[in-house]
This record gives C-alpha cells, sequence and structure tokens, in this order.
C-alpha cells in the first residue's frame, strides 16, 4: 500500500487499519477501566487465597467432605435470600458506593476469619470452629451478593459498547489470574508456616488496596427515576431474563454445568488422599490444583482477546461445555486407583495428569463465561442491569455453592456411608458430575435451538 500523502485530505482518505495489537490492548488506555481491572485482580487474589486456605483449614479439622459441602450451603443461602434487593439497589443507587461497601465488608469477614483461625486451636472446639467460620460465611455470602451485580453492571459504563466484548474478556481474566496466583501463594505459605490465619488477614489488605483503587475512578450512574419498591420492580430481572430466551438458556446451560460438574469442593481430598504431589506436599498439591483451572482460562484469554469476536457463539459455547463434562470425568479416573490399574505410572505423575485436565477444563469454561456475561450485557438495557445481572449471579453464584454442597453430599453418600474410602467417595461424585454435564448440554441444545443458532458475539 503507497503511503498517504500528508497533504492529502485526511476525509477523503480511508484510515489505515490499526495494528490488531493495538486494537486489542487499547482498552489499558482507559485509566478508569485499568484501575477497576486492577482493583478486581487484588480483590480476588486475596478472596482465592481465603477459599484455599479456609477448605484446606475445614478438612485438617474435621476430616469430612460434608463439613466441606457446608461451605457451599453457607454462601448459597444469603444469595437465594438477598439477591432480588441487590439487583434493585444496583440499578437504584450508585455502584461505585455498592462495590466500596461490599468489598469493606468482604475485608471485615476475613478479620473475623484470621481471629477465629488464630485463637481456636488445632484439635480443640471444632463445633465452635465451624459455627464461627460457618457464620463468617454467611455475612461473605450477603457482601458477595450485592457486590456482583454493582460490580458486574458497572464496567458497562466504563467502556463502550463496542469495547464490551473485549473488556469482560479482559475482566474474565484478571479473575482468572487471581484463580491461578491466590491459590498457589496460600498453598505455599500453609506448606512453609501452617498458618491459615495469616491467609486470611493478607486478605484484609487486599480488601484496602482494592477500596483505594476503587475511589479514585471517575463513574457517574444515571439512576433512572425512583419509583416505589414493589414487587413488580423486584422481579423484573426475571421477567426479562425468562422472556429472553438465549439469555435464559445460557444461563441454564452454565448453571447445571457448574452445579453437576464441579470438582473444586473435594480438591483437599484429591490432594490428600487421591494424587497427593508427594509426601508432605498435600497443601502445597491442592494450591496447585486449584490453580489449574484459572491457568487454562488465562490461556484462553490471550487467545480470545487476539481473535475476532466468535461468529458461531452458541455453538462453540455448548461444545466447550460438553468438553468440560468430558475433562471432569477423566479428573476423577485419572489416578492410581482407576486407569492406574491398567496404566501403572508414579502418584506424582497422575498427578500432573490430573492438573492437565483441569487446565483444558478452565479453559473450555472460560469461553462459556465470556459468551454468557458478554450476551446479559449486550441484550439488556441500562436501566435493567443490574436486576438481570443479579439474576445471572443468583443462577451461577447459586450453582456453584449448591454444587459444593452437592459434591460434599454425594462424596459422602459413595465414600462413608456405603463403607468405601474418602477416595472412591471423591472420584464417584466427580465422574457422575461430569457425566450429568455432558447430558445438560444436550437438553439445552435441545430445548433452547436459538443458543445453537446464535452466531457472532458483538
Amino acid at each position: 500500500m503507497p503511503e498517504i500523502d500528508s497533504q492529502e485530505d485526511p476525509t477523503l482518505t480511508p484510515p489505515l487499519p490499526t495494528p490488531a495489537g493495538q486494537r486489542t490492548y487499547a482498552l489499558f488506555r482507559n485509566a478508569n477501566f485499568t484501575r477497576y481491572l486492577i482493583a478486581r485482580f487484588i480483590a480476588g487474589f486475596g478472596m482465592q487465597m481465603v477459599v484455599t486456605a479456609l477448605d484446606w483449614e475445614i478438612y485438617q479439622r474435621t476430616h469430612s467432605g460434608l463439613a466441606l459441602g457446608f461451605v457451599g450451603l453457607s454462601l448459597m443461602i444469603p444469595m437465594i435470600l438477598c439477591t432480588l434487593p441487590a439487583g434493585q439497589l444496583a440499578d437504584r443507587r450508585n455502584r461505585k458506593n455498592i462495590v466500596l461497601g461490599s468489598t469493606l465488608t468482604l475485608g471485615l469477614a476475613s478479620l473475623g476469619l484470621a481471629l477465629t483461625s488464630g485463637l481456636i486451636a488445632l484439635d480443640q472446639k471444632i463445633g465452635l470452629f465451624q459455627l464461627c467460620v460457618y457464620s463468617l460465611l454467611v455475612v461473605v455470602g450477603i457482601a458477595r451478593t450485592f457486590l456482583w451485580p454493582a460490580s458486574a453492571a458497572f464496567v458497562t459504563a466504563l467502556v463502550s459498547r463496542e469495547e464490551l466484548p473485549r473488556a469482560i474478556t479482559f475482566n474474565s481474566g484478571a479473575f482468572q489470574l487471581a484463580c491461578v496466583l491466590g491459590p498457589s501463594a496460600a498453598g505455599v505459605i500453609i506448606w512453609l508456616t501452617q498458618g491459615e490465619w495469616l491467609v486470611y488477614a493478607l486478605n484484609v489488605v487486599a480488601a484496602g488496596v482494592c477500596i483505594s483503587l476503587i475511589l479514585g475512578i471517575r463513574h457517574v450512574h444515571k439512576i433512572p427515576p425512583k419509583e416505589p419498591v414493589s414487587l413488580k420492580s423486584l422481579v423484573t430481572g426475571f421477567q426479562f431474563v425468562y422472556q429472553n430466551k438465549i439469555i435464559l438458556g445460557t444461563i441454564t446451560l452454565d448453571m447445571f454445568a457448574v452445579l453437576l460438574g464441579g470438582a473444586v469442593t473435594l480438591l483437599p481430598i484429591f490432594a490428600a488422599e487421591v494424587i497427593p504431589l508427594h509426601s508432605g506436599a498435600s497443601g502445597l498439591g491442592l494450591g496447585l490444583l486449584r490453580a489449574a483451572i484459572p491457568i487454562g482460562a488465562i490461556l484462553c484469554v490471550f487467545l480470545l482477546a487476539h481473535r475476532p469476536p466468535l461468529k458461531k457463539a452458541g455453538g462453540t459455547m455448548l461444545w466447550c461445555v460438553a468438553i468440560f463434562g468430558g475433562a471432569t470425568i477423566l479428573f476423577g479416573l485419572a489416578n492410581r486407583p482407576c486407569l492406574g490399574a491398567w496404566l501403572p505410572a508414579p502418584a506424582g505423575l497422575w498427578f500432573w495428569v490430573a492438573f492437565g485436565l483441569m487446565a483444558l477444563g478452565g479453559a473450555v469454561d472460560n469461553v462459556s463465561v465470556v459468551v454468557r456475561a458478554t450476551l446479559v450485557q449486550i441484550l439488556t438495557p441500562d436501566d435493567k442491569r443490574g436486576r438481570v445481572s443479579a439474576v445471572n449471579s443468583l443462577f451461577i453464584g447459586t450453582s456453584n455453592e449448591l454444587g459444593g454442597f452437592e459434591s460434599g453430599v454425594t462424596q459422602h453418600l459413595f465414600g462413608p456411608m456405603m463403607a468405601n474410602t474418602m477416595a472412591t467417595g471423591a472420584i464417584l461424585s466427580t465422574v457422575v458430575g461430569g457425566v450429568g454435564t455432558i447430558i445438560v448440554v444436550v437438553v439445552v441444545a435441545w430445548v433452547w435451538p436459538e443458543i445453537r443458532k446464535y452466531g457472532k458475539l458483538a
């Protein structure tokens, strides 16, 4: 292509195309979005450390998969009770202030966990420890329920509509990077210090840094005219989701896939009983396994960021969720008690095979996350985004926490209740969940053909 003459009228000459790399990372010239992204990473990093340490500490104190399942139940109940007012608040109040208040509450809950862990000895007052932890998790659940819809709707005001799919991709990437580094950092800290309380205390610091970054974001939320708080206004989000079959179908797909296919709750059992990394390093193995899913997701983020928007978004999403189910099945089988009977290999090798399968699951799951999150935002009017995002958070958040409870219950059922080992219960629970995920994909593709036919994501 010849160079453009500097004297030529620029209105008559089409501009040179922006290089792909510049288009991909142009969002980072937006100072408000960049601050938000850094804050989201730091907050996610801290909470992922907390979740990893808490799961490990509960299992070390109770040696019960059911006790791990109650973590999800404690987070799910406030989510169900608070979703409607959280969505209403996100549409009727300043979203930035909601994000700040919720983050402060999460920091205070982490302080409570640090005090509980530090003051109650490992082998003493297990009942009191569980009561304090589950109560604090209810507080965490309330804060997250108000944070999620406000945060999801908040980011749409920081970027243009054309930039939104890429912004959501980077937003997901920041969270996934936190999910890599957070569990790994927690695993190393626990391995070196045996002090879970220190992990919780570090999240208090992370919450403070996040708040300082959010305070610097310039954001004006155009609050619509006041309307009386009524049942009709509260359920607007549910009505909109039900009437929009594409949103309803994608949320349903993701909800049941996570509900059935999530093996994250059982990772402490896999790390300690099924595929230990090596003797004495179960805490480190747990951190690595937790990091595997977001590592795969981050690789997927870079792939999506350097590609144009998906041209067959619906079909791609269905295939990715099916692969997620298959990876979950293989994760449950990739160990010495199962495939090891036919394929003898060192225990450490099985650990890394399982790590790779978790990474694959994270990569394909991230495609589903980006497609669903983008569709929810671009197909929803701004005055309803808070309430629709709250419904989305309820579906996905409930499936995460209820899925954790389901995993704990089925592990207990297939394990101790049937006189099997903890390892056997975890393996059977994981494999059955993966099979269920694939069945859900087939059902959703049949019930909502609109998803199969949905084209370009933009």
